[in-house]
């Protein structure tokens, strides 16, 4: 059986769900979208090489690759070719189209192992016949968490400008008891995307095994019905819970029925109240609230006994696992690729990294005072967080003494290049390479330099460098400037001299100096 091939960051979680959560083959691969075959492969792999979570410090993710993901020669199946029929029914939908047209371009794409036309018939009508049914959603005690936006949203008045905010209302409920919890935050971004979890949790004092989110980017980095990437900062947070993360699928509400009726019911009864107050700061309106969502969980349920509060006390509360010692610190997670000056751009601050990473791909955890960088899962550099742009943070056992992995740039073989175009371009290079602390922070900016002789000519730069020595703006946006406008063309003397104009001493409006006497 072929086994398909999973990112290592849902290999490490699907370890995670194993060895940590305790959960079954089956609700694994449901909750990372794999089928129940593959993860079971992996599972009996991980077995055989005696894995368990955490994983080993000096194991790497090419390490564990090796073991979970070694390399395999295909295999040609002789199965039946199963049509894809949700394909088939869209195009069904246009005009003109015929069931048999379809079966035979199938066969023709399947021609020695594709259904006859009558069992092809069949199968598509049973498989229509399933697409109308609705499921109803079995809730077990502390497992799900579903978490959604209210649509409307709830205004906040700076008391000095009299400027209106609106602010959003997140609202998370328990599948078995309908527990729910809301509060209003400025935004749905990444940050307070992942600081209204934080803050769900403590309020619920535990945590579910699963949480079901929307497909909103601050949760699902590229949205996919079948295998959905998760953002890689809300993946991180819920590995410091241990929860798993399933997205609903794009278009399918009943997925999250709960956060839907748990989101109506917050506008209903909580919103609505509240629309007639004036709020001046977030504070005083998650404190409005706060006290609205106490009375709506002790509210009893219309057709079951008891009230939200009590449910929850009596199922899902006892189900839930413990917080952890500390919670959750945002950080922000980006990938970004390492320059040939050895550093990142985050921000548009730039930190070094060891040389020998130079064109590779890394992991930027951004957190309030660090940023920390990751290459294949282990932390090569941090530095202190700047929150302003431009600089470099340069750690000097990062540099390289000699360039040695990457020594065919060096100053030297800038300072030639530029020799080949003229003395001026050569010296607008000595002044990028000697204006700052270390020659390397200035590649970018001759590498910049390089990129405008390919668009516009070594004659025409050339000339362009003389003029930006000539008025003395020697960086590259003057440079480029000079060149979009064609300004490099114009002669310099004819360019820079102005016509002037010689007032004679004595005139009938120059007073003098006798006049202040």
């Amino acid at each position: 059986m072929s086994t398909k091939r999973v990112t290592m960051m849902k290999l490490r979680e699907l370890l995670r769900l194993k060895y940590e959560a305790q959960l079954s083959v089956r609700q694994i691969a449901l909750c990372l979208s794999l089928s129940v075959g593959a993860v079971s492969k992996y599972v009996q792999r991980a077995d055989a090489a005696g894995l368990d979570w955490p994983l080993p410090d000096e194991l790497s993710e090419l390490g564990l690759q090796a073991l979970l993901q070694p390399r395999r020669s295909t295999v040609a199946s002789s199965d039946v070719a199963e049509p894809d029929f949700m394909a088939i029914e869209q195009e069904l939908k246009q005009k003109g189209m015929t069931r048999l047209l379809l079966w035979q371009e199938y066969a023709q794409a399947h021609p020695d192992n594709h259904y006859s036309y009558s069992r092809f018939t069949v199968l598509f009508k049973r498989w229509r016949q399933t697409q109308q049914l609705s499921m109803r959603q079995q809730h077990c005690v502390g497992e799900k968490l579903f978490v959604d936006y209210c649509g409307p949203t709830l205004s906040v008045v700076n008391p000095e400008t009299g400027l209106v905010r609106d602010a959003q209302v997140f609202v998370a409920v328990l599948g078995a008891s309908s527990y729910t919890f809301a509060e209003a935050t400025w935004s749905q971004s990444l940050p307070d995307w992942v600081g209204s979890h934080v803050r769900a949790f403590a309020f619920y004092g535990g945590l579910p095994a699963v949480v079901v989110p929307d497909n909103l980017k601050s949760a699902v980095s590229k949205a996919c019905r079948y295998d959905p990437d998760i953002n890689p900062t809300y993946q991180q947070m819920a590995e410091h819970y241990g929860v798993a993360v399933v997205p609903a699928r794009p278009y399918k509400p009943k997925d999250k029925a709960k956060a839907e009726v748990g989101v109506q019911i917050v506008e209903r009864w909580i919103m609505m109240r509240l629309r007639k107050q004036t709020f001046y700061t977030l504070a005083s309106l998650n404190m409005a609230i706060s006290a609205l969502l106490d009375d709506l969980n002790r509210r009893p349920f219309k057709k079951r006994p008891g009230t939200r509060r009590s449910q929850f006390e009596q199922l899902d509360k006892p189900a839930l696992k413990p917080l952890p010692s500390a919670a959750y610190t945002y950080r922000h997670i980006k990938k970004a690729r390492v320059h040939l000056d050895y550093h990142v751009d985050y921000l548009g601050h730039y930190y070094s990294v060891p040389y020998q990473l130079v064109k590779e791909e890394v992991m930027v955890h951004a957190g309030d005072t660090t940023v920390a960088i990751f290459h294949h899962g282990q932390q090569v550099a941090v530095h202190p967080r700047v929150h302003h742009a431009g600089g470099h943070t340069t750690d000097p056992l990062h540099m390289a003494k000699a360039h040695r992995k990457h020594q065919e740039w060096s100053p030297q073989r800038f300072l030639s290049w530029a020799a080949s175009i003229g003395p001026h371009a050569e010296t607008v290079i000595e002044h990028q390479l000697a204006s700052r602390r270390h020659p390397e922070h200035g590649y970018r900016a001759c590498l910049g330099l390089l990129n405008l002789s390919k668009k516009y000519g070594k004659a025409r730069l050339e000339a362009a460098c003389h003029r930006a020595v000539h008025i003395g703006g020697m960086h590259y946006k003057n440079i480029a400037s000079i060149l979009s406008n064609s300004m490099d063309k114009v002669p310099i003397n004819t360019a820079e001299t102005e016509s002037k104009t010689t007032l004679p001493l004595t005139h009938a409006n120059v007073r003098g100096s006798d006049y202040y006497h």
